[in-house]
Formats: C-alpha cells, structure tokens, sequence
C-alpha cells in the first residue's frame, strides 16, 4: 500500500471555518506572507490558493467585495484579468507547466466555496499530475508545500 503525507489537510478538517470573507480579511490584515498574497495591485491582489488543487493554484480577486463579473467597472475588470494573464506568465517562468486550468464558479451551484466574492482560478497542470486519485479515492496529491510555493514566487510579480 502507497502512503499519501499531506499533513497540511489534516488543519483544514479540524479546524473551525472562519466566519467572513477571507478575501476581504486577509488583505485588510496587511501580513502577505501570512496569507500568501503575492501581490497587490490598484483594484485587485492574486493571492495563493491555501487548499491547492497543484501546486502553484492561484486566485485573483478584487479587492471590493463583490459577487459578479458584471459588477465590477472597466478597470478593475481591466486590472483582475491583466494579473490572471500575469499570473500564467510567473507560473511558466517559476514551474514550466504542460498547460493550465483557468475558471470561476459564479454561485453555490456552480460550486463556489466562496459565493459572495467573485474570484478566478489559475490552476498549473503537469502530464500525470493527480493521476487516479481524485477519481477512486477523492483525494488529491499537492506534490509541495504551499510556503515553499509561495518563496519560490513571491518576487516575480
């Protein structure tokens, strides 16, 4: 039998959810390194998805809480996909993925864990990089730590 060590999970299943937005509260708290935001532009930060699908998941959010493509002006609209762009350019520089997952689940039923704050997903993907697992066993394999991710980005936006 393979063992899968992916201790960081085990803080997630038990601890308390936090009540709020996390994508207003962690930049409001000024600490990026705390919470991996890497970083800030005039209307929009890109900060690392701490729960990553691989290696490298980033998100983009406005900094203005809100819910919809639609509400958000030309420039911040402007500026978030300006830094999605940015952010596939980093992740080839830093990691050479094979290609990427990019997306944004409008809504509870479109699967947003976060439904209130509009946010878009860039996911780095390798040839085999979760395999079978997120298949048969509902897992899936993170192949680095996420601080280590985080150092190895930080100073390239």
């Amino acid at each position: 039998m393979d063992l899968l060590w992916a201790p960081w999970r085990m803080q997630y299943i038990r601890m308390q959810k936090p009540e709020g937005c996390f994508l207003c509260q962690n930049p409001a708290a000024a600490d990026d390194d705390t919470f991996f935001i890497l970083h800030r532009g005039r209307t929009s930060f890109v900060i690392m998805n701490t729960y990553p699908y691989t290696p490298g998941h980033l998100l983009v959010a406005p900094f203005r809480h809100i819910a919809s493509f639609e509400d958000m002006t030309t420039e911040e609209l402007l500026e978030h996909f300006e830094l999605v762009r940015r952010c596939i350019t980093v992740l080839r520089e830093a990691f050479s993925p094979a290609g990427f997952n990019l997306g944004a689940n409008l809504g509870k039923v479109a699967g947003a864990g976060l439904d209130d704050h509009v946010h878009t997903h860039i996911v780095p993907r390798w040839q085999g990089d979760n395999n079978f697992m997120p298949v048969l066993a509902d897992t899936r394999v993170v192949h680095e730590a996420i601080a280590d991710t985080y150092r190895q980005l930080k100073g390239r936006f």
